[in-house]
């Protein structure tokens, strides 16, 4: 029987499938289900500096809102004030202390002292590491990318010099050269990456003339981008790298692990089959190894990674010219 077991970020997993950060870390029950159903570990939603600002401002506002009509009412709520992350906080300790399995904590701060506090609270509620959710939205058009990854690798470090407990990066794709900032990184301390950060798209609904939040889930194909590049960093970094976006079957995660994955993130396919279909995931992976005859996944984890193959372009060329070239030979004309 193919043992599964394997290391995300120097912590030792039973299997690379991880329930990725979403809300489904708010329904107890359902993470107990996953850990029932096999995920090896769960990654807690993330929590945002900005969201925690902003209820802050809200809470401010509604408080203040009648301060200059009589001022007796100016100290009606002395002692009121925002709870900051501390809901959060107790709620990510009480997943830690119901699951077995690892759990790890994720955070999105604004400012470098930010970042620091809130990973020294997170690390307090027993989190067996701690994801750094990085990605920045343009919104100056003077300030470089460099000075962005540089205060990003600035961040990185001050965490990492500020806990015990190992810390990975979660990057989005939209870098210049995405592979010299995961290289910086590295260097930098990161124990490991997540390639890539699923990233809140806005859309307008036409009709009504305004803006709408769609449900951004993945889709099936979305796996390719993260294919590619844990292709590409497989044996050129010392960090573990995992797999995010469009992992819906166990075949998906075969693939992630011959490009060189250490661990695959799920979140999409279990809203849209439950967190059960974790088991078949699973199954479809075992199933495959004792097929192919491997014992373990360092049997073949990146034996198709990009310093492993001979065509050097595989990974380097997206090939569109190719297929056109090609097109007679494999699509059907219309007539």
């Amino acid at each position: 029987m193919a043992t599964l077991t394997t290391k995300h970020m120097g912590v030792t997993l039973k299997n690379p499938l991880i329930l990725g950060a979403c809300n489904l870390s708010n329904n107890l029950d359902k993470l107990k289900e996953a850990e029932e159903a096999g995920v090896s570990a769960m990654v807690y939603r993330s929590l945002f500096e900005e969201q925690i600002q902003l209820e802050d401002n809200e809470m401010s506002n509604q408080l203040e809102a009648y301060d200059d009509r009589n001022a007796e009412m100016i100290n009606l709520f002395p002692k009121i004030e925002h709870g900051g992350p501390k809901e959060h906080l107790h709620n990510l300790q009480k997943v830690v202390e119901a699951l077995s399995i690892p759990v790890f904590g994720s955070l999105n701060a604004v400012y470098k002292e930010s970042w620091v506090e809130y990973a020294k609270l997170l690390e307090e509620t027993g989190v067996a590491g701690l994801e750094l959710n990085f990605f920045s939205v343009p919104r100056d058009f003077d300030k470089s990318g460099h000075d962005v990854i540089m205060q990003q690798i600035e961040n990185l470090k001050a965490v990492k010099a500020a806990v015990k407990i190992p810390v990975s990066v979660k990057l989005s794709p939209f870098y210049t050269n995405v592979l010299k900032t995961i290289k910086d990184m590295d260097a930098a301390g990161a124990d490991a990456f997540i390639l890539f950060n699923r990233l809140f798209e806005p859309d307008i609904d036409v009709e009504a003339e305004k803006h709408v939040s769609p449900w951004n889930l993945s889709t099936h194909s979305d796996h390719r981008l993260s294919l590619r590049y844990i292709g590409l960093t497989h044996g050129n970094i010392g960090a573990s790298v995992a797999a995010n976006n469009g992992i819906y079957e166990g075949i998906d995660m075969v693939k992630m692990i011959l490009a060189g994955a250490s661990a695959i993130q799920a979140v999409s396919t279990f809203y849209h089959n439950g967190v059960g279909h974790a088991a078949e995931m699973l199954k479809e992976l075992e199933d495959w190894m004792n097929r192919k005859g491997y014992d373990n996944l360092e049997a073949f984890r990146g034996t198709l990674s990009s310093n492993a193959i001979n065509d050097p372009f595989v990974y380097k060329r997206a090939h569109y010219i190719d297929m056109l070239l090609k097109s007679e030979e494999h699509f059907t004309p219309f007539i």
